[in-house]
């Protein structure tokens, strides 16, 4: 399927329709052990390239959970999505290997895991996530602002239903349109917009509150800041795009990375992905559950097997602090067929 006519609708795993009370007495021992039984299938596979968890809670497991999950498709990308930059550099002349972490030590928010929470926005927070990676890189690693998932969240009324899912390509259009203030994790207070749900546990053992017991809405849009203590004015602190394109295939998501930096993806999600622990990961079994937002930070090669960083929005008790290896060249589970990017509107030479 052609990347250019698809856009997910990304209501984000955490998206839940019902009421904890009933999610917690669905699951029954046998579906218990089913999750299990997928685990113990995988870590004792030799020719397994991931480990999964087994020890995930029964609570957090969604087997029988309702969860708005799914793919829209559009006629076409948004009039407002320009044409990919021109590489000035060859694919043959780029590193085997790829960590905008290593890269860009200096970036802050690159090392940073968000916590979408129990809200399906993770649309919106693997856009605002690359965003401000981006920025930072622009800059020469002098900009250190992040971008609000909050206000993007609220605000964006054609990037889809707030906590209830949103599209890829929309979220950068809208950032290149009309901007977006900064803000940071649930409780900061150092942006005009910090995230305001709490960090929860998502499908994993933690310090938090368990997802599965809150269902968030997102606020209705408000052009002011929440942080009192904040002096930048709502209008004065917006932070814009210059460009948003979309990014299609292995090769030029590598020339992405390597010029500008993270690119938001969306991909297909089965039941063992909430089961991951380290490794490379390649979906195994399980049923289809919906689509997912996330961001892209690197790539390279692990015991033969090509692999893309990817970083989720779970908190850092999910998965490998946070992040996850995904198989790559192949546009595994669609990891490579809907990307999405954009320049920040800077007065850096980089983008001359």
């Amino acid at each position: 399927m052609n990347a250019k006519n698809i856009v997910f609708s990304l209501a984000c795993i955490t998206g839940v329709v019902v009421m904890a009370s009933r999610f917690l007495g669905n699951l029954t021992s046998s579906q218990e052990s089913q999750y299990l039984k997928i685990a113990k299938m995988i870590n004792s596979d030799p020719s397994s390239t991931w480990k999964a968890n087994e020890d995930v809670p029964t609570f957090s497991l969604l087997k029988s959970f309702e969860t708005r999950l799914g793919l829209k498709i559009e006629s076409s990308v948004p009039e407002r999505i320009d044409e990919p930059p021109v590489y000035k550099t060859l694919l043959s002349e780029l590193p085997e290997s790829l960590d905008l972490r290593e890269a860009f030590p200096n970036c802050e928010a690159i090392k940073e895991i968000r916590d979408q929470s129990a809200c399906g926005g993770c649309w919106a927070f693997g856009a605002v996530s690359a965003m401000t990676d981006r920025l930072c890189i622009a800059s020469g690693q002098n900009d250190q602002r992040r971008i609000s998932s909050e206000d993007l969240l609220e605000c964006c009324e054609s990037c889809g239903f707030g906590c209830d899912g949103g599209f890829l390509y929309q979220s950068w259009a809208y950032w290149k349109q009309s901007g977006l203030v900064t803000g940071n994790l649930y409780g900061d207070q150092k942006t005009c917009k910090p995230y305001q749900f709490p960090p929860c546990n998502h499908h994993s053992s933690g310090p938090f509150d368990d997802c599965v017991k809150h269902q968030y809405v997102a606020p209705r849009c408000k052009t002011e800041c929440y942080n009192p203590s904040y002096s930048t004015p709502y209008n004065q602190d917006k932070i814009f795009g210059l460009k948003a394109y979309t990014v299609e295939g292995e090769h030029q998501l590598i020339q992405e990375l390597n010029n500008f930096g993270s690119v938001e993806v969306a991909f297909r999600v089965y039941e063992d992905f909430f089961l991951y622990k380290s490794g490379v990961y390649k979906h195994t079994t399980g049923e289809y559950k919906g689509a997912h937002a996330v961001k892209i930070i690197g790539y390279g090669v692990e015991n033969g097997v090509k692999f893309w960083i990817v970083v989720n929005s779970w908190n850092e008790n999910w998965g490998d602090k946070g992040t996850f290896k995904m198989l790559r060249g192949v546009n595994h589970c669609g990891i490579e067929a809907s990307g999405v990017a954009g320049i920040p509107k800077t007065d850096s030479a980089m983008y001359a």
